[in-house]
C-alpha cells in the first residue's frame, strides 16, 4: 500500500506539476508570463461577471422579474 502511495505522490510532484514549476523557475525573467495563469482566471471571472450583469440588465427592461414581496417563500 506505501508504494501506491509513494507513486501518486511521484506522479504529482514529478509529471502533473511539472508546468507550474517552470512558471516558477520563470518568474524571475519575466513575472507577466509567469503569472498567466492567474490572468486566465481574471479573464474568465470578469467575463463571467460581464455576461452576469447585461443578463440582469436584459431581464429587467424586458419586466420578467418578479418584484413582488411575496415573490419567494422566505421573505
Amino acid at each position: 500500500m506505501k508504494n501506491f502511495f509513494e507513486g501518486i505522490a511521484w506522479l504529482f510532484e514529478e509529471i502533473l506539476f511539472l508546468p507550474y514549476i517552470l512558471l516558477r523557475e520563470l518568474e524571475s525573467t519575466n513575472w507577466a508570463f509567469a503569472n498567466t495563469v492567474n490572468w486566465i482566471f481574471l479573464l474568465v471571472g470578469f467575463s463571467a461577471m460581464i455576461y452576469w450583469v447585461l443578463q440582469l440588465n436584459l431581464f429587467d427592461k424586458k419586466g420578467e422579474e418578479n418584484k413582488d414581496t411575496t415573490a419567494h417563500s422566505f421573505l
